[in-house]
């Protein structure tokens, strides 16, 4: 790995890192006080407006990065997010909350895809390290916040946001500072690509969609997110319910030290052994188990058992799932690509935040715990299944120089 790339690599995950260590400060405490103060139906608003403002920035993130280039768009992401951040220390009332948590939305959603898209921009042999750090170093800022939120709650809120904006003024110096304008991949300089350049605002990932080839992974990885945000939102009300004897959040430490130690090792191995579709298919394996636990047994030992395999999801999928579409799209679609994976996440996080609770309240009114878990497994293993047909040989290929199914959402940038 040249020095450039090492550089770029240790600033985006310091980014992340701290990124992660905001979120986790403010998330889980906001959330907890808007509920005791207005209502947990009101916090979940306030919440998916987040996702709202990650979806709406799907449409503008390829315009900017054109224009600015992608340095630029993960500073201009980064900072818009540090001040909404900031102003929702000194907000009061739902409305100003929920206008503030689309904005800090929108930021994330400029900042992630810029991200990714340099990630992804690394050679194939040094592809797999860059994309599992990036996993690590989210993950510690995951365990980081979570500790730093329990020794700052009780204050008040503008304290708490004004941390929260420090923190993601370190991750937007951070991130952007040691990143090229572009990537790694050879400008387009030409006059001609300069007027070809996508419009500012652009709703091409809606036109053509087909759910077959490189398209259908698109869908697949919005369903991931549903099951995965599904878990954070799902595993809190299960503990309060059926196991009061332990902490709500006692969970996701079991399964940030999982993530920890098997990300790199576990990926690590198998990708260079198996195609990314059937280390994706690994992972949501791994997801099946925990879901069937959590049904099956509601007690300690079950959601212990659970989160150690549940983790398979963040430490196998989502890498897997960067490296097939780095396979798949080719160069000069790339940002396209980041666009839409983030749309497709954001839709899933939205809907799975918003059902997880309706299907946990439905099946304790029907009188059948569990069953909200059983219906995550099923969905789970079919998502398995289809990863299982694709046949990329294993450590991947170059990207084929036939229309690839992608270009019909590319098709009027």
């Amino acid at each position: 790995m040249t020095t450039e790339r090492r550089r770029a690599l240790i600033g985006i995950n310091a980014g992340i890192f701290l990124a992660h260590i905001g979120n986790y400060i403010w998330f889980p405490l906001f959330v907890a006080s808007l509920g005791d103060t207005d209502s947990g139906l009101w916090a979940g608003v306030v919440m998916c407006m987040t996702y709202v403002g990650r979806l709406l920035a799907t449409f503008f993130y390829e315009g900017v990065a054109a224009r600015v280039g992608i340095r630029g768009a993960v500073f201009a992401g980064t900072a818009l997010e540090a001040t909404a951040l900031f102003l929702m220390g000194f907000g009061s009332g739902v409305v100003a909350y929920s206008v503030l948590a689309l904005f800090i939305g929108f930021g994330s959603g400029t900042a992630f895809p810029g991200l990714k898209n340099v990630l992804v921009s690394y050679p194939d042999d040094e592809r797999p390290k860059a994309l599992s750090t990036f996993q690590m170093a989210a993950q510690v800022g995951l365990l980081g916040g979570a500790l730093l939120g329990g020794a700052l709650a009780g204050v008040d809120l503008r304290v708490l946001f004004s941390v929260v904006f420090a923190i993601f003024i370190g991750f937007c110096l951070a991130s952007s500072a040691f990143i090229p304008r572009d990537g790694f991949r050879p400008p387009a300089g030409t006059a001609a690509a300069a007027a070809e350049r996508p419009p500012l605002f652009s709703t091409a990932v809606f036109k053509g969609i087909e759910v077959r080839g490189a398209t259908r992974y698109f869908l697949l990885s919005a369903v991931f997110w549903f099951l995965s945000i599904g878990f954070i939102v799902g595993i809190p009300l299960h503990m309060e319910t059926y196991v009061p004897g332990w902490a709500p959040s006692a969970p996701f430490w079991v399964t940030g030290l999982t993530v920890l130690v098997l990300q790199y090792p576990l990926f690590k191995t198998l990708i260079k052994r198996l195609n990314p579709g059937t280390v994706m298919a690994i992972g949501l394996t791994g997801m099946t188990l925990a879901f069937l636990a959590f049904g099956a047994g509601r007690g300690a030992g079950w959601v212990f058992a659970g989160c150690l395999t549940v983790v398979l999801g963040d430490i196998l999928f989502v890498p897997s799932f960067d490296m097939w579409v780095a396979h798949k799209v080719p160069e000069d679609r790339l940002a396209k690509a980041m666009g839409a994976m983030h749309f497709f996440r954001s839709a899933g996080n939205m809907a799975g935040s918003l059902l997880a609770g309706v299907l946990f309240d439905l099946s304790r009114s029907l009188g059948v715990p569990g069953a909200n878990w059983y219906v995550a497994a099923v969905v789970a293993a079919g998502c398995a299944l289809v990863c299982l047909a694709d046949r990329e040989p294993a450590g991947g290929r170059d990207v084929p120089a036939a229309p690839d199914p992608l270009e019909a959402v590319a098709a009027d940038a």
